[in-house]
């Protein structure tokens, strides 16, 4: 094979879903760094793939990522694997690429199932604009309710009831949609406010968050008000804050709002 870095998509459930251009690149590679030997083991038995691999993931790439450089330079084929997915989408490989883009080396990629995508497609929610936000985080929630159009989000099974409950919180007026197990048996895509979604039985298996883009029209003054009700911050400032960004009012007329409520 021609020397350079392949980034191959491996199924993020169903191997059915696995090309017939990744089968033929990772058994043709000279190496294949994968996120965890043990997991690709299993893909590699499955499709035959005999080729001699090395670890790389988060822990080690600081080490790894320059070895595989140089194997590269040194005119080798090298294909990158994560353990279900596009490698670099919450992966790792975004280091590996980048190191071999500024070696000036061959980069090549490999399509294949991606599960942001997928849940995107699955919700029925615009797709036209989207943001993908990675893992959930919450500390970073209100400052994401500034994106006004379609969010991504993975999360873990262990914490999924928690981030249903902070949707609720800080986007109530934007349905969401929780896509699990994508391509696998049990395949389900739920969608509904996130105050109607507190009480489901807690979801398992590999998660994605698609929130709907923030509603076009402004608030009611009913609507608003159940906001300021449910507003606790520190100072009027970060609660007016607060306010404008999830009722999509200024945040002058925000203070304004605040103010009556206090009587001031």
């Amino acid at each position: 094979m021609q020397s350079g870095l392949y980034i191959v998509g491996t199924p993020i459930g169903n191997l059915s879903d696995m090309s017939a251009r990744a089968i033929e690149v990772l058994q043709n590679v000279d190496l294949i760094a994968a996120e965890d030997t043990r997991v690709f083991g299993k893909l590699a038995s499955h499709f035959d793939i005999k080729t001699p691999r090395v670890s790389c993931h988060e822990h080690n790439e600081r080490d790894v990522v320059p070895e595989l450089i140089e194997k590269v330079a040194a005119g080798a084929s090298v294909a990158a694997v994560s353990d279900a997915g596009m490698p670099g989408i919450s992966d790792p490989g975004f280091r590996l690429v980048r190191a071999a883009r500024d070696a000036d080396l061959p980069v090549f990629v490999i399509p294949g199932p991606v599960a942001a995508i997928s849940a995107l497609v699955l919700s029925g929610f615009p797709t036209d604009r989207f943001t993908f936000c990675g893992f959930f985080d919450e500390k970073k929630l209100r400052e994401d309710n500034k994106i006004r159009h379609t969010i991504i989000y993975y999360e873990s099974p262990n914490r999924i009831m928690n981030t249903i409950a902070a949707l609720a919180r800080v986007m109530p007026e934007r349905k969401i949609a929780i896509v699990r197990e994508i391509t696998k048996i049990h395949e389900e895509t739920i969608i509904g406010y996130p105050a109607d979604l507190i009480s489901i039985n807690s979801p398992r298996g590999e998660i994605v968050i698609v929130v709907e883009p923030a509603p076009d029209h402004k608030m009611s003054d009913g609507e608003i008000t159940e906001i300021i009700n449910d507003i606790s911050a520190s100072s009027m400032k970060s609660a007016a804050a607060d306010l404008a960004i999830r009722a999509g009012i200024s945040k002058k007329e925000a203070y304004k709002r605040l103010l009556n409520k206090e009587g001031k």
